[in-house]
C-alpha cells in the first residue's frame, strides 16, 4: 500500500488527526532548533563573560563589557546589580552598604534572575505539552481508524484482508506520527531541561559572587 494514498483516502476525522499532528510536529521542531541555538549562545557568551568578570574588579569596565553579551544571562544579572548599585550610589556618594542596601541589591539581582529563568524556560511548555499529548491524539486516531475498519466489515459484510487493511493501515499511520511528534519532543525538553538547570545554577553562584565582590568593595 502507498502512505500516501492511504492519507488521502483516510476518513476526515482522521485527516485532522493528522495534521494536528503535523503541526505539533513542526513547531516542536522549530522550537528545539530554536531553543538549541539560544542555550548554546546563552551558554557560550556566558563563560565569555564570566572570564571578563573574574579577570577585573572595576566594576564600571565589567557593565561595558556585559553589553557585548546580550544573550548571556550572567551579563544581563550582571548589569541589574551594576544599575542598583549606581542608584544607591547616587543616594549616598559616600557608599556604604548597610544591610538595608544589600537586601536591595540583593532584590534587583534576583529579579534580574527570575526574568532570564522566564527567558530560558520559553516555549519549552510547548514542547513538554507535545510529548504529553500527542501520543493520545494518533491513540484516538488508531482507534478511530479500527472501528472504521470494523464498519467496513459490517457493510460489506466481509472479513478480508481487502476490507480490513486500509482502515487498520490509516489507523497505525496516526499511531506512527503520533509517536514522531512526542519523541524528539520529550529528547529535547530532558536535555533542554537539564542545561537550563545548569544555567540556573551558574546564575546563583554568580549573584552570590556578585555580592560578596560589592560587599568587599563599599565594606558592608
Amino acid at each position: 500500500m502507498n502512505v500516501f494514498k492511504l492519507v488521502v483516502d483516510a476518513s476526515l476525522v482522521v485527516k485532522l488527526i493528522l495534521l494536528i499532528l503535523l503541526f505539533f510536529s513542526v513547531f516542536s521542531w522549530a522550537i528545539i532548533i530554536y531553543k538549541r541555538r539560544s542555550l548554546k549562545n546563552a551558554g557560550r557568551q556566558s563563560l565569555r563573560f564570566l572570564e571578563i568578570f573574574e579577570k577585573s574588579r572595576n566594576l564600571s569596565e565589567v557593565n561595558e563589557a556585559a553589553k557585548r553579551y546580550a544573550q548571556s544571562p550572567l551579563a544581563w544579572i550582571f548589569q541589574a546589580g551594576y544599575k542598583e548599585l549606581s542608584y544607591l550610589a547616587k543616594a549616598n556618594p559616600r557608599i556604604s552598604l548597610t544591610p538595608a542596601n544589600v537586601d536591595s541589591l540583593s532584590r534587583a539581582l534576583n529579579k534580574a534572575a527570575n526574568n532570564e529563568i522566564s527567558k530560558l524556560e520559553r516555549m519549552m511548555s510547548f514542547l513538554a505539552t507535545t510529548g504529553s499529548v500527542t501520543p493520545f491524539i494518533g491513540l484516538f486516531g488508531t482507534v478511530w481508524g479500527i472501528m472504521d475498519a470494523f464498519h467496513k466489515i459490517g457493510v460489506q459484510r466481509s472479513a478480508s484482508l481487502v476490507t480490513v487493511a486500509p482502515g487498520i493501515a490509516e489507523a497505525l499511520i496516526a499511531t506512527a506520527v503520533g509517536l514522531f511528534a512526542a519523541i524528539p519532543a520529550v529528547i529535547a525538553y530532558n536535555a533542554y531541561l537539564t542545561r537550563i538547570k545548569d544555567l540556573i545554577s551558574q546564575m546563583e553562584d554568580f549573584s552570590a559572587e556578585f555580592l560578596g565582590i560589592v560587599e568587599k568593595l563599599y565594606g558592608a
